[in-house]
């Protein structure tokens, strides 16, 4: 008796807490959707020039980003690819930044050469700035937009000592991409 009493009541109470779920869950993607509306600007596909000093010296790049939203705007995919000299793939990272309405943060979710991290990303006036902890050091990639051109730094810091310029690209919009929400599945 007491079993049937149970599923009773949580069939009684179970409609209005799905209903209520379902009000949460559409007031948390409008508040997604409108913060990263904020990052529109980063839609399409981009090209250019990226230098890295490494241990064994520079590296220059042929640096190619495309950037487009995907789950109804929520999320921004991101897609970094840059090309030797020969044509040969240097590197490839994949991004995923979205916004958490209850924390009122954004985040970079981040896939590159074997690792893979979540990452403080933080929208400015101009652009951005997403970090990575690294034990006593910090590697921060800055992103300023001028004048049609994304120029993006990256400078590993550490405490009372100066920060340390590694890497830096220069970019410029090529065009317009459906990706990644095209081609996907259709009902019928």
């Amino acid at each position: 008796m007491k079993y049937l009493f149970a599923l009773g009541l949580l069939a009684a109470v179970l409609p209005v807490s799905a209903g209520s779920a379902q009000e949460v869950d559409r007031q948390m993607i409008v508040a997604e959707r409108t913060a990263m509306a904020k990052l529109d600007w980063m839609n399409g596909t981009w090209r250019g020039e990226a230098v890295t000093q490494g241990r064994n010296g520079e590296h220059r790049v042929t640096q190619t980003e495309r950037i487009g939203s995907l789950l109804d705007g929520t999320v921004k995919v991101i897609e970094g690819k840059a090309y030797n000299a020969d044509g040969s793939v240097g590197f490839n990272a994949l991004g995923i930044v979205s916004f958490d309405p209850a924390a009122n943060a954004y985040a970079l979710h981040s896939y590159a050469q074997g690792r893979a991290g979540t990452f403080s990303f933080t929208p400015t006036p101009s652009g951005y700035v997403w970090e990575i902890p690294v034990g006593p050091m910090t590697i921060r990639y800055t992103m300023t937009l001028k004048d049609g051109t994304w120029n993006e730094v990256g400078d590993r810091i550490a405490a009372g000592k100066p920060s340390v310029r590694f890497f830096e690209m220069n970019l410029k919009r090529v065009g317009d991409t459906d990706w990644p929400a095209a081609g996907g599945p259709q009902p019928r």
